[in-house]
């Protein structure tokens, strides 16, 4: 008897800690490492090897936080979470509001090694529009891009 309640409370402990855990927000700092995380895998892997890689999901998303590598000419060629968008060209694209976000990422990639913007899109994790906090490093002639949703 004190076997199965020890490990009941065991499995409500895994699960209540694991329910925890998947609920955190994610953070600026995750969208940073998970950059970081998938420019480190172009240099050492090359762009194909490492696009391909990129765009079977995990272990480049993160609940909402997921990597999206552009080239700058406005075509998307890796997506953590949505390959559709793999070949296409965003450079027309526009938020909501009418901004032109694809095109910010392509221009200031060229101009800045690393830099945040925002724009609103479909949180995938909630499906509601929010402003998503981008970060993104150049790794020309890409930006290598993850980002967080303000609640």
């Amino acid at each position: 008897m004190k076997i199965r309640t020890m490990t009941a409370a065991a499995v409500v402990l895994l699960v209540a800690t694991t329910l925890a855990f998947a609920a955190a927000p994610t953070t600026k700092e995750d969208a940073i490492a998970m950059v970081k995380k998938a420019v480190a895998l172009i240099k050492a892997e090359g762009t194909e090897k490492a696009y391909a890689e990129i765009s079977k999901g995990a272990p480049y998303v993160d609940r909402d936080v997921y990597t999206v590598v552009q080239g700058f000419d406005g075509v998307t060629l890796a997506h953590a979470t949505n390959p559709k968008l793999i070949g296409k060209n965003m450079m027309e694209a526009q938020d909501v509001d009418g901004k032109y976000f694809a095109k910010e990422m392509a221009t200031r990639g060229q101009k800045e090694a690393s830099f945040w913007f925002n724009y609103k899109f479909a949180n995938p994790a909630t499906k509601k529009i929010q402003v998503k906090d981008m970060y993104c490093e150049a790794v020309p002639p890409t930006t290598v891009c993850a980002g967080v949703y303000r609640p």
